[in-house]
């Protein structure tokens, strides 16, 4: 190293060259040289040579150009390298006594340094010195040391390159002895061991003496029996007995000291088992019982444990085993596994023991062995098999049982009873050509054992067919041809498989030649014959052959041909007219040998001149007795030109027509001249015009008039006028009289019809009058009897009657339509009406006409209704269309309404199908739906045509049946598979398959094809595939199959549309066996330097059974010539071989033998040594990009060191990106490999790949991750999946697909090579497939489409709604544009739905004709509805158009939801309602009317209250009396009242409520008043609150004060700010439970509300002041004076705007003026008033002038009245006053209050600011001669809740705003405010205080009762 180093290379050649074609080249170990050459490469120079130069240099020259062979020298190449430590010892060492030190020391070098040791300068001589021993490596080990080994160590590396040295000093100490690990407390079973342990340490090693008590037990120099000193300190007793318990001390000591440590030991008896299981035989499936007894110590506690071949059994894990708490085992449902050692082992603290049994399970016998069949070389149709007996499951065998499988069928039994001794039998009576399979079993007496192994398969050799083909039918298909079918030779006559049939044919009853036709394939088994004679005879027989020859013909079938068309016309046509509508035609019949079948008949024809397509024809039957035939043609139109001709027909159709002739047919006379009128009307003439005849039915010759006075036939004159007259002047009339007039026109064949009317000369006609008195009588389902009194003739007679009628929905407003005419006939006096619905409502009306004109109608008839009757119509439109393989799609255009004839929830369609040409009995399906316009017909065969047809039917019977329409279901896939399916392995690899067809009615469409599927068995491989195309073919040679393998095999057939099912069920064959391939898994665990032990598995691929393994190894060296082979048994899956040689490479080859010999070797290397390790990591993966394809890539790396142990196999991982997951795509890649194809990858992916090696130590790390691969693109491999394909236009269709997961939806046009969009009335076959830029996928299973109906596509235009009533709306629309309707619209449907309540209340109303309009009815009141129209046709329902609004007009509201009654005290209830259900309109109020059941002391009050707008829901009601049953009655009003809802409720409190407390007693304290009460009687729950009500003491009304005051207190304490000053109240005490409000107590002695006056106003306060001095005290005075009466002024602006009387109660003032007051006090908002006086009659208005500005704080009333009147036992006389506010004024005075109800807001007794004042809410009306009524708020009504009313946006507010602070109240509130909760709600108070206090403010939103002392609000 760091020098330099030249080699040389001279070359000597006897013959030199020039040096120029000398060619010297270096390598280094093999590896070539090209850096530091010089010298034209003759010396290679080494700069700064390392270690890594060194090796073996070798020159080679090389003389261009010529033949003389390259000569080479070479040399070693020795690199040095000094020493350097890689390990050096401290310092400084310190080491105890005795103890043992290793100095270290390492170095490195080239060669290996030579390690020296010195202690303090001299050298160490390990041999004189033992102590000291250098280790390998070089470091410096001392035992024992003492103290002379102090001293400096040095260490010396030499080699050849230099010497390096290093030194340590080394300390030696002496320490006291210290017990480091004394003995513990043990337990000892009684004859165990025992060690009590006594770790030490010290310096010198201390001496350690172990003692029991007083004795020395063991010591350096006593050793007492069974005690023993262990090297290490420790204590061993053995075996311990049970007099050793007790305490045991271990004693350390040396020179410098002693120490000592105890412990105790227990000694416990020993567990032993003394009743051991037993050796036992069982049947298998029974139970076996192994029992382990146990005697024990009772302190310990015993697990049993069993074993089986020294295996633990988990019984847990085992259901059949269980395991008893005294060790007992239960094995149930044994079987030959359980066979085996059972051990028992008794574990615990106090001992452990084991026994063991021997459990034998006698079983079924095994399958014999090896069983053979071969054909029998001595009988014919017979095999002799062979077989090995097998083990016969402990029991004597009894007999063997043989089955057999003849060409794959299900195993039967052939013979039963082979006596067990035998091994051979011969099977006979066999069926040539059948392929026979056995198998057998053995049985013994515990039952039959599994059947052996299946022999191969053995085929009798063929014989010709012993039977003819079987059930030969001949069937004439053309006039040309015979279709012949059969069916193949019984199977047991086939004798061999058929090659085919032989169809033989002649002329029946000829003496001529059989032709004959050969057919090839034995699956075909029908034949067209063609190129036959028409309509003859023909014989047929049918054989089949295989490969032995032909069999035997069938009998003879016969079959003619069919009959053809005449090909001549009849001869001697000859036509003449009988009359003027007849025709009759002579001819005669054509040569029989030209009619070409069966003469059906003749048709007669007859045409008008260009009317070709307009045929009369008469079918006449053929007359074989007469030679000229002769027919008519009848109903002819007169005097008309036609063609005539005749042709003769047979059933296929008809021959030529006759050559046309035409002819007239004769004259007749006319019809009825039209329009006969009478002008120019005079005395004694008048003018008659009419019009030539409708049907001239000849040439007219003239006219005839004649006239005649009426009912006089003497006086008629007749005149004749030419053809062009048309009208005549009658003259020599009388004056005013009647006569009859007549004209009728005239032809050659005489007069022709009359047409006659009357008239009176000289009196002009006139419109006649509508008939009267008409009745209805003769009611059926399709006509009436109409009787009628004739009106007014207008002078003239009458020519013609009419009748009217209204249709359907009978209206003042619906039209009159023209049902029925009568003409000529004047006299009549009723008329049938026939032509009428049935089941259809009808009011008729008549008119009569004369000359002149039509009547009036006449007064109409009373409605009736027609009889019903059933349908007269089939539904129209019918139409088939194919839906899928098993169903076909029905439609049909629904009957209109007119057309149901009966109830309409009774119409419904009956659907009948049937097999077209089918003579079963056809399905119907009844849909009883009347409006249902399609039905799918399910459970259809596939590929099949049907005949459909419907009808309409009702509750009285069945219309006609519509004409039927066929349909065939689509093409789908065998619904099995082919039949006879058998296999035969024909080698190793390959399986010969064959089967039959897919019998015709499975086929379920054409078959294309058949895939052989096939699968080994019990593995979880796919399933492969073999194709056959065409339906020719029954047979394929399965090849590349894996050898000795067994399969299932199934064959399925294919149509275009798919697979079918596979053949059931599948057969079994396997290949046939062959040599095994190489074993697998090769792994050396147990690797030492002379011995190793490798392990394999069996060969992935066998090829058959296993017989043995043959292990050769040998060295792996050029030089070894010997190698050892052991041969093993097949059970064999190690190997231990010994006496190898250290550290040298073995190689061991594997190989496995079958019958068929040895088969391919596995090798494996292996190195003997014992530094084996992990293998190292091969290089990062790369993959070349020339490699990358689509779905594979060539992964290559380097791989890494092996760790001395080969590796095994590679694992090769991936991971997809971008996920983060690694899989493991191989993990047995060749050891040898370093590239590897990773397949089965997705195209156009990112991927990453790793590698790791794997050797016999394990796994190396993963290599580091290859470069991120993407691979190519690729063609699609999936198709798209067709999801729907619907028509969009006529010409167009949608196709929605699936790829991948997603939903696509595109629309789909064809485009032809001619053709721009599809064609319409035709089917198409749509596929799809997927492409991309490499190219284009598979294509998708085909969807048909019938294109030429497309639903509309639009929705109809320009949806308008007019309001017409409450209960209807009219809606309009426009049709779809025209494009858009893809065919005739039908109808349309009608959506409608009330707003924003769609799925509750969506209907629909269909209209089954392209109407315009429709009209809604029996919708609800004021309710918006949305209406949306969608069209529909033919194809089906088009889009909605956009919902459009409509509302229909107000209507009465329905009743409200419901009273609630609440807070019921013995005067008062609140009272609370919900919205009526269905409102109709915009609710403006209510009206709520109560009175008592029964007059209150003779008086009958009822009050009615009116509330304006929507809420408050409640009222408060307090005028009540107690005991007393009220009804309450509510409604609502829109524009008018709805009706009413009503309750009754009794006042007084309830069954089960609290008595009343004790009379209260009220105290006073300042301005504060304390009210003391004793509890009374809680009733029957407990009182959960009081409530104090006051009333002022002038007899005002009680109203609740304070609410919610706890249940324990019985005094309650406020402040008298919330009375009205200077006011006397009387007080009382309620008790509340669950039941309700209870008995009051007795009222409280009155007390007046007057506060003490200030000291300041005392007359006290003057003279002190006046003490002070009389100018001061003057000046002071004045002051306070006018201090004061500010005081004093202030406090009544700032008080109650209510007055107080004498007696301090408040008093209504009117402009100062007092009301006289003569009953209850009642109060509203705060408000005291007494009743107003009555007077009589008139009334008292108030108004903002009469009420002073004080009471501002009154909530007005829009309307208050007052109404009394007297009960039938009230003698009062007084009249009705009212009382009346104007409805626009915000501050005056109302009966009734209402509070808002609103639960979140808090009741206050403050007052309201100024100006804020009270919407008008409520009209009271009270009728008695009571008082009025005043409410307070009641409670929140628990049902239901009502909608909050955030605002009120109209002039007038709907609700009360919030109640003036204070004012016009008798309390003046200063507490806060507290809540109150009604009677159900769960929230207790927030609060203690239980003052009831409004709110404040209360916005128009509040709307919850609040229930509380309103009289003083």
């Amino acid at each position: 190293i760091d020098s330099a180093e030249t080699l040389h290379c001279v070359h000597m050649c006897s013959l030199c060259r020039p040096l120029i074609k000398l060619s010297i080249s270096w390598r280094k170990n093999g590896v070539l040289v090209n850096s530091g050459l010089s010298d034209f490469n003759r010396r290679l120079t080494i700069l700064s040579p390392v270690v890594s130069d060194a090796g073996y240099y070798e020159c080679e020259a090389i003389l261009r150009s010529s033949s003389v062979p390259s000569v080479s020298a070479g040399a070693y190449l020795h690199v040095l390298e000094p020493p350097q430590f890689v390990k050096e010892p401290e310092k400084h060492i310190t080491a105890e006594m005795e103890k043992v030190v290793d100095i270290p020391c390492q170095a490195r070098g080239v060669p290996q340094p030579d390690i020296v040791w010195y202690k303090d300068a001299l050298p160490i001589d390990p041999v004189k010195t033992p102590r000291y021993r250098v280790l390998v490596g070089g470091s410096l080990q001392v035992n024992g040391l003492l103290p002379d080994d102090t001293g400096m160590f040095q260490c010396f590396a030499r080699n050849l390159a230099g010497e390096v040295q290093t030194n340590t000093y080394l300390a030696v100490t002496s320490i006291a002895p210290n017990i480091t690990a004394g003995p513990s407390d043990s337990t000892v079973i009684d004859g165990m061991s025992v060690i009590l342990h006594c770790e030490t340490s010290g310096a010198p090693r201390p001496a350690i003496t172990w003692q029991k008590g007083e004795r020395v037990l063991a010591s350096g120099s006593v050793q007492l029996p069974r005690f023993t000193l262990l090297e290490s300190g420790s204590l061993l007793i053995s075996p311990s007995h049970i007099s050793d318990a007790g305490t045991y001390t271990c004693m350390a000591s040396n020179s410098r000291g002693i120490d000592e440590a105890s412990a105790d030991l227990v000694v416990w008896a020993r567990t032993r088992i003394t009743t051991p299981p037993q050796d036992q035989s069982v049947i298998k499936g029974t139970k076996a019982i192994l029992t382990c007894g146990v005697t024990h110590d009772p302190s310990v506690t015993v697990r049993h444990v069993w074993e089986k071949e020294g295996t633990m059994i988990n019984v847990q894990s085992i259901p059949r085993m269980r395991l008893d708490a005294d060790g007992t085992l239960h094995i149930s449902q044994t079987w030959s596994g359980d066979i085996g050692t059972y051990t028992c082992r008794v574990t615990s603290v106090g001992g452990n023991d084991s026994r063991s049994a021997h459990l034998r399970v006698r079983q079924l016998p095994h399958a014999p062995e090896n069983p053979t069949a071969i054909l029998s070389t001595s009988e014919k149709r017979a095999i002799d098999l062979a077989w090995a007996k097998p083990f016969d499951g402990n029991s004597p065998l009894i007999r063997y049982i043989l089955e057999v499988s003849e060409n794959n069928a299900p195993w039967a039994i052939l013979l039963a009873n082979i006596e067990p001794e035998s091994t051979a039998v011969t099977v006979n009576g066999l069926i040539p050509a059948r392929s026979y399979q056995f198998r057998l079993c053995a049985v013994n007496d515990v039952g039959k054992g599994q059947f052996s192994k299946e022999t191969d398969r053995v085929s009798l050799p063929e014989e010709p067919p012993s039977a003819p083909a079987q059930n030969v039918i001949a069937s004439g298909r053309t006039n040309q041809s015979i279709m012949i079918q059969w069916q193949p030779p019984p199977e047991s006559h086939q004798n061999g498989i058929l090659r085919g049939y032989t169809v033989r044919y002649r002329l029946t009853g000829l003496p001529v030649d059989y032709q004959i036709k050969n057919i090839t394939s034995p699956d075909v088994t029908n034949l067209l014959l063609e190129d036959l004679i028409i309509w003859t005879n023909y014989e047929i027989e049918v054989a089949a052959y295989n490969g032995a020859g032909l069999g035997t013909f069938s009998h003879k079938v016969t079959e003619w041909t069919l009959q053809g068309v005449p090909t001549i016309a009849p001869g001697n046509v000859q036509a003449e007219a009988v009359n003027s509508t007849t025709i009759r035609f002579t001819w005669i019949a054509p040569n029989p040998q030209f009619i070409n079948g069966i003469n059906q008949g003749y048709k007669l024809l007859a045409w008008e001149r260009g009317k070709d397509e307009e045929v009369t024809m008469v079918t006449v039957r053929p007359n074989f007795q007469d030679s000229v035939h002769v027919g008519y043609v009848t109903g002819l139109k007169k005097f008309t030109e036609y063609y005539t001709s005749v042709l003769c027909f047979t059933t296929p159709g008809d021959g030529p027509r006759s050559p046309p002739r035409a002819l007239r047919t004769h004259e007749d006379t006319p019809g009825a001249v039209g329009h006969l009128s009478f002008t120019e009307i005079l005395d004694t003439s008048l003018k008659v015009s009419w019009s030539e005849p409708g049907e001239k039915n000849g040439v007219l010759t003239g006219y005839r008039i004649s006239w005649e006075e009426y009912n006089r036939t003497n006086t008629r004159v007749t005149h004749y006028l030419p053809n062009v007259t048309l009208e005549y002047r009658v003259t020599g009339l009388t004056a005013l009289t009647t006569y009859t007039i007549e004209v009728a026109g005239m032809t050659s064949k005489g007069q022709g019809q009359l047409s006659s009317s009357t008239i009176s000369s000289g009196v002009p006609p006139e419109l006649p009058g509508p008939p009267t008195n008409i009745a209805i009588s003769n009611i059926g389902p399709r006509s009436v009897t109409l009787q009628f009194k004739p009106g007014y003739d207008g002078k003239t007679s009458i020519s013609r009657w009419q009748v009217e009628a209204q249709v359907g929905v009978i209206g003042e407003n619906d039209d009159w339509v023209m049902v029925h005419q009568v003409s000529n006939e004047p006299e009549a006096r009723s008329l049938e009406v026939p032509g009428l619905n049935p089941f259809t409502f009808y009011r008729f009306r008549m008119r009569q006409v004369n000359i002149v004109g039509t009547s009036p109608p006449s007064q109409p008839s009373r409605k009736i209704q027609t009889l019903p009757a059933p349908p007269d119509m089939a539904p129209a439109n019918i139409t088939l269309r194919t839906a899928s393989e098993t169903s076909l799609w029905l439609r049909w255009m629904p009957l209109p309404e007119w057309e149901y004839n009966a109830n309409p929830d009774l119409v419904g369609y009956r659907v009948q199908y049937s097999r077209a040409g089918s003579q079963g009995r056809a399905l119907t399906h009844v849909i009883a739906d009347r409006l249902e316009r399609e039905f799918t017909i399910e459970d259809l065969e596939e590929w099949t045509e049907y005949e459909v047809r419907v009808q309409a039917i009702n509750g009285i019977g069945t219309g006609p049946w519509s004409q039927p329409v066929r349909g065939r279901t689509r093409e789908s896939v065998p619904s099995c598979g082919p039949t006879n399916v058998s296999s035969f392995a024909t080698t190793s690899s390959s399986i010969l398959v064959r089967w039959f067809e897919v019998p015709e009615p499975d086929r379920n469409g054409l078959i294309l094809g058949y895939k052989v599927a096939y699968k080994e068995k019990d593995s979880d491989s796919p399933v492969h595939f073999w194709t056959v195309e065409g339906n020719a073919t029954h047979s394929v040679q399965l090849t590349g199959l894996g050898k000795y393998v067994l399969y299932e095999i199934q064959v399925l057939a294919f149509t275009r549309i798919g697979d079918g099912r596979p053949s059931s069920p599948p057969i079994l064959e396997r290949t046939l066996d062959d040599v095994p391939g190489p074993p697998v898994g090769i792994l050396f665990p147990e690797v030492r330097t002379t011995s190793v032990r490798l392990i394999w598995q069996s060969p992935s691929q066998p090829n058959g059974i296993i017989l043995a393994y043959q292990i050769t190894y040998h060295l792996n060296s050029t030089n070894s010539n010997t190698a050892t082979v052991d041969v093993l048994n097949p059970s064999a899956r190690q190997y231990t071989v010994t006496s190898l040689k250290p550290e040298s490479a073995y190689v061991f080859r594997i190989t496995a033998q079958t019958r068929k010999g040895w088969g391919e070797a596995a090798e494996a290397l292996v190195v003997t040594t014992e530094k084996r390790a992990h293998p190292q990591p091969t290089s990062r993966p790369t993959v070349p990009q020339k490699d990358v394809q689509a779905r594979q890539v060539l992964l290559s790396w380097e791989p890494g060191s092996d760790g001395l142990s080969p590796v095994r196999y590679y694992t090769v991982q991936l991971r997809e990106l971008p996920e983060s997951n690694w899989s493991v795509h191989s993990a047995s890649v060749n050891h040898e490999a370093t590239s590897y194809i990773v397949s089965r990858l997705k195209p156009f992916t990112s991927y990453q790949f790793r590698v790791k090696a794997t050797n016999d130590i394990g796994d190396s790390e993963y290599s580091e991750e290859s470069e991120a691969i993407t691979t190519l693109q690729d063609a699609p491999d999936e198709a798209p999946a067709i999801l729907s394909v619907t028509p969009h236009t006529t010409t167009s269709v949608l196709i929605r697909w699936q790829v991948r997961g997603h939903t696509v939806t595109g629309f789909y046009k064809f485009h032809c090579k001619q053709k721009k969009e599809l064609s319409k009335h035709k089917r198409y076959e749509i596929r799809m497939s997927v492409y991309n830029a490499v190219g284009e996928g598979p294509n998708s299973p085909p969807q048909e489409v019938f294109v030429g109906e497309a639903v509309p596509t639009a929705p109809p235009q320009n949806v308008a709604i007019q309001s017409a009533t409450a209960t209807q709306l009219d809606v309009t629309w426009d049709p779809p544009p025209v494009d858009a309707q893809n065919g005739d619209i039908q109808g349309y449907k009608v959506y409608f739905w009330e707003f924003q309540r769609k799925n509750e209340t969506e209907r629909l109303r269909t209209l089954f004709m392209p109407e315009g309009g429709v009209k809604l009815k029996n919708l609800t009141g004021y309710t918006t509805y949305m209406i949306s129209v969608a069209p529909f046709n033919a194809a089906g329902d088009g889009p909605r158009s956009p919902p459009t609004r409509g509302r229909t007009q107000q209507a009465a509201p329905s009743a409200p939801s419901f009273i609630h009654f609440s807070e019921l005290t013995t005067t008062s209830v609140n009272v609370s309602w919900g919205e009526p259900t269905f409102p109709n309109g915009i609710i403006e109020g209510y009206r709520l009317i109560y009175e008592p059941c029964t007059p209150v002391d003779g008086v009958s009050k009822t009050v009615t209250v009116d509330v304006k707008g929507s809420g408050p829901l409640w009222l408060k009601i307090k005028d009540l009396a107690d005991g007393i049953t009220y009804n309450f009655r509510i409604r609502a009003k829109t524009f008018i009242y709805g009706p009413e809802v009503e309750a009754n409720i009794t006042t007084g409190p309830g069954e089960g409520a609290p008595g009343p407390p004790g009379e209260p007693f009220i105290t006073r304290h300042g301005s504060a008043l304390t009210i003391q009460w004793t509890s009374g009687d809680p009733g029957r729950a407990p009182i959960t609150r009081y409530v104090i009500e006051a009333r002022p003491s002038d007899e005002g009304l009680w109203d609740i004060l304070i609410k919610d005051i706890p249940k324990e207190v019985t005094s309650h304490t406020f402040n008298m700010d919330i009375l009205k000053q200077g006011v006397s109240y009387d007080f009382r005490v309620i008790g509340v439970n669950d039941y309700g409000y209870g008995s009051p107590s007795l009222p409280s002695p009155s007390i007046s509300a007057q506060k003490v006056p200030p000291f300041y106003e005392e007359w006290w306060f003057l003279v002190v002041v006046a003490l002070v001095g009389l100018i001061f005290i003057l000046l002071l005075v004045f002051i306070l004076i006018i201090r004061g009466q500010s005081k004093k002024y202030a406090k009544k602006s700032e008080s109650d705007m209510v007055s107080l009387d004498e007696g301090r109660f408040p008093a209504l003032e009117l402009n100062n003026r007092r009301l006289s007051v003569k009953n209850s006090f009642c109060r509203k908002n705060g408000v005291y008033t007494r009743s107003p006086p009555r007077p009589s009659p008139g009334s008292l208005h108030y108004s903002d002038e009469d009420v002073s500005t004080k009471y501002n704080d009154l909530i007005p009333a829009e309307s208050s009245s007052l109404t009394e009147k007297p009960s039938e036992i009230s003698d009062s006389q007084g009249s009705d006053s009212e009382y009346e506010v104007d409805p626009n004024r915000q501050k005056t005075h109302s009966f009734v209050n209402h509070y808002i109800s609103d639960p979140t807001y808090y009741n206050s007794w403050r007052r309201q600011q100024k100006g804020i004042s009270r919407a008008q809410a409520y009209s009271y009306t009270e009728s008695e001669s009571g008082d009025p009524e005043h409410c307070a708020p009641p409670p929140l009504p628990p049902l239901p809740p009502l909608p909050p009313q955030l605002s009120s946006p109209s002039p007038q507010p709907q609700q009360a705003q919030g109640q003036p602070q204070g004012q016009g109240s008798l309390f003046r509130p200063k507490g806060s405010r507290t809540p109150t909760p009604s009677q159900q709600s769960s929230n207790p108070p927030s609060q203690h205080s239980t003052l009831y206090r409004p709110p404040s403010s209360l916005a128009p939103g509040s709307r919850a009762p609040i229930a509380g002392f309103s009289s003083f609000v």
